[in-house]
């Protein structure tokens, strides 16, 4: 079953096509690449998705639901979430608060008890950092959850993120280069990181990537873009041995 189908996704800049009749489709539980060279209009996709951009044409169903051009926090309350190829935590807050602040979303007591500080206000707030909690243990970050998010190392800054993002309790979770600036061990660890979320949690997950081994390590299915388009798609041992993928990578025609 299909969780999300793109259809005919247009993106232009100034006249310039950045991402230009673009199709695809997830299907549930899912572990899709996204891949192309720099320029390719990789990370615009994701905007789109995700409510940062609004398309000029074609739609973009998640879970049977036309979701285009919707805002993100709409996006993000129909079950999607993403994290960015620069990390965006909030820094100057504690570990625990930076997962704390996703759970919010889903908050049950009302705004009267938080104002009031009424019992139930106590319980959900009890109920959210104990969730949060859960999280840090599961992403190896419990024993820093005092810490403040910036004082993390950068990889485990980039689990945080990821972290964060599950916490909003999400049906698809796109991660956009998340072993960028990663050394080889950090990597290795992420891609078994990404395999267990996908199966603990029931994800389907989406990713951009420029490490190679990590895309061909944890990928079922690969989409490759170029100049705005699609210009492959297949499994790992497809895409490795596509020509048009070799030259669009090379820059050169390989015969």
């Amino acid at each position: 079953m299909s969780v999300m189908i793109i259809e005919h996704l247009h993106k232009s800049f100034g006249g310039l096509s950045a991402v230009l009749d673009f199709n695809a489709y997830l299907e549930e539980q899912e572990l899709i690449g996204l891949i192309g060279p720099n320029g390719a209009g990789k990370t615009t996709v994701f905007n789109l998705i995700t409510g940062v951009y609004k398309p000029d044409e074609g739609t973009i169903r998640f879970a049977g639901q036309n979701i285009t051009g919707l805002p993100p926090y709409e996006i993000c309350s129909r079950g999607i979430a993403r994290t960015f190829q620069n990390i965006r935590l909030f820094k100057d807050l504690t570990v625990l608060d930076n997962v704390r602040i996703a759970l919010h979303k889903d908050v049950q007591y009302p705004l009267l008890s938080a104002v009031f500080r009424s019992p139930g206000f106590f319980k959900g707030e009890a109920d959210i950092r104990k969730e949060a909690d859960e999280f840090l243990e599961i992403f190896n970050l419990a024993d820093k959850r005092d810490e403040i998010a910036s004082n993390l190392p950068y990889g485990e800054q980039r689990r945080l993120e990821i972290a964060r993002a599950l916490a909003t309790h999400p049906r698809l979770l796109i991660l956009d280069e998340p072993a960028a600036g990663m050394n080889p061990q950090e990597t290795a660890e992420l891609m078994e990181l990404i395999r267990s979320i996908r199966q603990q949690f029931n994800l389907t997950i989406l990713l951009i990537e420029h490490d190679m081994s990590l895309v061909m390590g944890v990928c079922e299915r690969i989409y490759v873009l170029d100049y705005g388009q699609i210009i492959a798609e297949g499994s790992p041992e497809e895409i490795r041995n596509n020509k048009r993928v070799i030259e669009a990578y090379l820059g050169e025609e390989v015969s």
